[in-house]
This record gives C-alpha cells, structure tokens and sequence, in this order.
C-alpha cells in the first residue's frame, strides 16, 4: 500500500491517465475499522490510503481489480458483514461504494528527444493522454516529466516495437534518418500504430515512399506514414511551433477514431442511480446476515 492519502492518488491517477477504483465507506453497523467516507484507491498494481485493512479490504481490492480487468466501469455497492462472511472479529457491517475510472484511452509513443520531441511532449504532458518517449541519449530527457509521460532509455528502438502499446500514434523525430526509416518499416509491419507521423520535408517523405516501395510495401502501407507531420496549415519551423501542429493533428486523430474526445466526464451519481444500486446490493445483505 502506498502512503499518499487517496485524494493526491486520484489527482496522480488523472494526471498519468492510469485506471483506478475510488472505494468510499457509505454505511456501517456495529463495530467496524474506519467510518463512513473513508476513502481508498485501488488501481492495478497499488492501492492508496485505506478502509481498515484486514480480510475487508483484502476483499474489497480483489473486486475493484477485477473491475478494471474485465473493463466493467460501472458504479457498484456491495455490503460486508464483517464476522459472517470475513471471519473478522469486528462484529459489525460495512457497506462500500466502487467508482470505478477509466485509463485514458489516447496513446502517443514520441521516437526521439530533440527540440521537437522536447517541445511536443511539454504539450501532450498537459493532455488527457499517456505518452511512451524514446531515446538512446538519456542525458536529453529532461530531470522532470509530466505524470502522464515515461521516458525509455533504449539502444534498439526498432526491436522495442512488437513490445510497445497497441492503438498508439507513433510519432518519428529522431535525429537519423536511417533510424526513421527503419522505425517506418518495422511500424508498418508489426501493424498495431493507430497512426504514423514522421518528421520531415517533402523531399525526404517523397524519398521514403520510394524506399518503401522498393521493400515491398504497397500504396495502403505507405500512405499510412504521415510526412511531413502536424498540421499543414500551422506557419513555422521553431520547435514549438512544429510541436503545435504536430499535438493538433494527434488531438484531430484521437478525435475521429472516438478516442480522448470520448471519455466520460466525471459527474458522480444522481440519487435515482444511488438509490438502484442500493436495491441491488440489498438481495447480498439478506444473503450474508
């Protein structure tokens, strides 16, 4: 269990885009370890603050985690009888809350640490997404990140691609082109980018679907490479400018394939749903007591 009280793990949870489970105590009876509102967080691989500990919590966190592991994102009640069903001394009933939360849906994977890349993530860092940046120099990434962003030290990005995350905009802008093209190549065939973005100038993209072309791929796969990147309509070639159009055209992908754009806003729960969820749990309470 890590130490940070739940609100800092929910304010951290949003911030990295990661999956997590509010637990909050509604109601108890008798004698039990925390009392109502007290909190905890749970996502896959820790949980924040606590409900009491004990075979309770134990319970509570094995449900929460495989909430997140099938994908179910719906409030739920459930209520414990803490000495007929979890053989703890207490004697008394509790009754827990889970809102579970959905990860960030929009993923971006960033090739390359140089002013662009810098740039770039400085914005994406700001965004409800989680980014993958990718370097053989870590002396270029900068002493602090984002929450939203890990920063990867390889020597071998292109044999890093069948072990990156599926359905994410893979954005090339390193310093070799000879590195770009063969990211390009092993981006194409591994076939699991949502998108593919490569830094560069007309020449260099006209260059590249030859290359392409003379390695086999057809025109579907070579035209899934976006050269020059960004936005075309966004003036500029300073670093932060080239990272705006570029983070523009990421928000616009993300938008039509119903990624970012569609992750619920978080609104709590109205008494009607509070009240269906409570005649749900009561066929449970009339099981265990």
């Amino acid at each position: 269990m890590q130490t940070c009280r739940w609100y800092d793990a929910v304010a951290g949870c949003e911030q990295r885009g990661e999956a997590y489970v509010l637990v909050t105590v509604l109601g108890v009876a008798g004698s039990v370890p925390r009392e109502p509102a007290s909190k905890m967080v749970v996502t896959a691989g820790e949980t924040y603050d606590t409900i009491g500990g004990g075979h309770l919590e134990f319970r509570v966190i094995e449900a929460a985690r495989e909430r997140l592991a099938t994908g179910d994102y719906g409030y739920a009640m459930q209520h414990f009888p803490l000495g007929a069903s979890l053989g703890q001394c207490c004697g008394g009933s509790v009754s827990v809350l889970m809102e579970p939360q959905p990860a960030s849906t929009f993923r971006v994977t960033v090739f390359g640490a140089g002013h662009v890349a810098r740039a770039l993530v400085a914005i994406l860092g700001q965004l409800d997404c989680r980014v993958l940046w990718l370097d053989s120099r870590a002396d270029l990434f900068p002493e602090n990140v984002p929450g939203n962003v890990e920063c990867r030290v390889t020597d071998d990005p292109v044999g890093d691609i069948p072990r990156l995350p599926a359905a994410a905009h893979q954005v090339i802008l390193t310093h070799n082109h000879q590195l770009d093209f063969e990211l390009c190549m092993a981006l194409l065939r591994d076939d699991r980018a949502a998108s593919i973005g490569l830094i560069g100038s007309t020449t260099k993209a006209a260059r590249f679907r030859q290359r392409l072309a003379h390695r086999g791929f057809d025109d579907d796969a070579i035209g899934r490479v976006r050269c020059p990147v960004g936005l075309s309509g966004v003036p500029g070639k300073l670093p932060m400018a080239i990272a705006v159009s570029i983070a523009g055209e990421l928000l616009a992908l993300a938008a039509d394939a119903g990624g970012t754009m569609t992750r619920p806003r978080k609104r709590g729960l109205s008494w009607p749903d509070m009240r269906q969820l409570m005649t749900q749990a009561m066929p449970d309470t009339n099981k265990d007591s």
